[in-house]
């Protein structure tokens, strides 16, 4: 009878690996954003704003100052510094010459970028001034202040248009609209953020944010704007009476800041929480998410998102360059002999580097064809392995409890390689992709070297004794959650019960004619 040789099956180890997160577009283009350079400030970073013109100086407002950095240095070129208290929202005009601030002297200023001089300061307000912005036609300025106005000022003539006091609260947050210079937007601490048409001086709209609202600003279109305070964000529509169109809440702490990206196809908001998060505006659902060190205050983004400048609580502003990729120069092209484009492909040759991880992961299934156990659990045990790839050790563990050798392999390790599999089981027994098949490997241990513990090294009898306190620890978890999913169970029952009830009584306060209705219908 002619023997008959049947292939080796190899190990299945794909069964414990960790459950790979998918690599979406969005977080590829938003990684390329690189590591960030961290500047140190005076003081929490009020506000970021980048100028709209090349090279995109961002003036980052902390303390008593307006810091303007270039994004591609990282250092300060130039600080505006002619505040007697604390400046805030310094915001910079379309042409990127003249840049315009709050402050908590109750002035507005504007100033001249290239001289750093104050070109017109702008009195009135009772209160600090945090907001301040260009309208769409670049020749007035918006103010928000916390006396609780929103005023509208002529730069020329240096005077005030038109001043709205609608707020009950400090006022935080506004925006100008894209489409009109006289169509305003603000948002105060009092929850409501209005709309107003200073063709008319009247607030045309008024809706309840439901929080403190920390920041606002319009989509392109200019009928829908968006409002963030609390921890949520949330989407209007104009032109339908003010409707919700979508409440986002991802942030667990109040989100501070909110721009828009990737021209103008995404809106990424900053929060206390120390994230910063980016959403598609078509959906709303969070497509990349940035963490960062400290509560974050304040975001700028450049144009094309090349640079992400973020301020946080402590005065630090962490700034992410755009990583471009090196583009090979032509300027030397075909010039001489042996340049890159005179090399002929043929002249390549390909060397292939052998990975020892993988030899060795063939080594051990090579052990387990020649039904050498011992030898190949061994090899999975080792630290390297057991470490980086504790998948494989499971994997094969498995392979041997499944063959009903695994007592076999353990009667043949020596003290080292027991202190190696003592290790591996102690550090997984709380994995849930190996905890099964670690329960099996240890019991088994017990059976195989229960009697001769006492002839273990100090080192490994340590190891058996603290494997043993978390095993029991584990099953002491295990009865704590069956506790709760039982107590749990109790609630929803009898939740569950009081609905039924309420159902009942609501049929029998039904009108009779009603219940006669119901009773016929049942009985056709």
């Amino acid at each position: 009878m002619a023997h008959v040789s049947y292939p080796f099956k190899k190990i299945n180890k794909a069964v414990f690996q960790k459950p790979a997160s998918a690599i979406s577009k969005d977080a590829i283009y938003w990684k390329k954003l690189g590591l960030p350079v961290l500047v140190k400030e005076f003081g929490a970073i009020d506000y970021i704003d980048f100028s709209p013109i090349e090279p995109h100086y961002f003036a980052a407002t902390c303390s008593l100052r307006i810091q303007i950095y270039d994004p591609i240095t990282k250092v300060v070129a130039k600080n505006i510094s002619k505040f007697k208290e604390a400046a805030y929202g310094a915001t910079f005009r379309n042409d990127g010459r003249l840049l315009i601030s709050g402050s908590e002297e109750a002035a507005v200023k504007l100033f001249d970028v290239q001289s750093k001089s104050v070109l017109r300061v702008f009195s009135g307000h009772t209160g600090p001034v945090h907001r301040t912005f260009f309208t769409k036609d670049q020749v007035k300025v918006l103010s928000f202040s916390d006396d609780k106005s929103v005023c509208l000022w002529d730069i020329a003539t240096e005077e005030k248009i038109a001043s709205f006091s609608e707020h009950t609260d400090y006022i935080r947050a506004g925006a100008p609209s894209p489409l009109s210079s006289e169509i305003i937007l603000s948002g105060g601490y009092d929850h409501m953020v209005k709309l107003y048409d200073c063709r008319c001086n009247e607030t045309v709209l008024s809706v309840n944010h439901g929080s403190p609202v920390e920041s606002t600003l319009f989509l392109p279109s200019g009928g829908i704007f968006v409002s963030a305070g609390g921890t949520e964000i949330k989407v209007w529509d104009i032109f339908n009476g003010g409707k919700l169109l979508a409440n986002i809440s991802q942030h667990h702490k109040t989100v501070t800041a909110v721009r828009l990206a990737s021209n103008n196809s995404r809106l990424v908001s900053a929060s206390l929480d120390r994230h910063v998060k980016i959403y598609d505006v078509s959906t709303f659902k969070v497509v990349h998410n940035i963490d960062f060190p400290n509560a974050v205050l304040s975001l700028g983004i450049s144009e094309k998102d090349d640079v992400l400048a973020v301020g946080m609580i402590d005065g630090v502003i962490s700034i992410r360059k755009r990583e471009q990729p090196a583009e090979p120069s032509n300027e030397n092209k075909g010039l001489f002999k042996f340049a890159p484009d005179r090399i002929l492909t043929s002249e390549f040759v390909d060397v292939v580097v052998k990975n020892p991880k993988a030899q060795k992961e063939q080594l051990a299934e090579k052990h387990l064809k020649k039904m050498q156990f011992t030898e190949a659990l061994k090899i999975v045990i080792k630290p390297y392995i057991a470490t980086k790839y504790p998948e494989r050790t499971v994997a094969i563990m498995q392979e041997l409890l499944k063959r009903k050798v695994l007592h076999v392999a353990m009667d043949g390790l020596e003290e080292k390689s027991l202190e190696s599999l003592l290790r591996f089981l102690k550090k997984n027994l709380g994995e849930v992709r190996f905890t099964q098949t670690v329960i099996d490997v240890s019991n088994t241990f017990i059976d195989v070297f229960e009697s001769k513990i006492s002839l273990f090294s100090e080192k490994n009898i340590f190891l058996y004794k603290t494997l043993q306190e978390e095993i029991k620890y584990e099953i002491d978890v295990c009865k704590r959650v069956s506790e709760l999913e039982g107590a749990i169970g109790l609630l929803l029952s009898a939740a569950q019960i009081s609905s039924h009830i309420d159902t009942i009584d609501h049929n029998d306060v039904l009108a009779p004619s009603t219940k006669a209705r119901q009773e016929i219908i049942i009985d056709v």
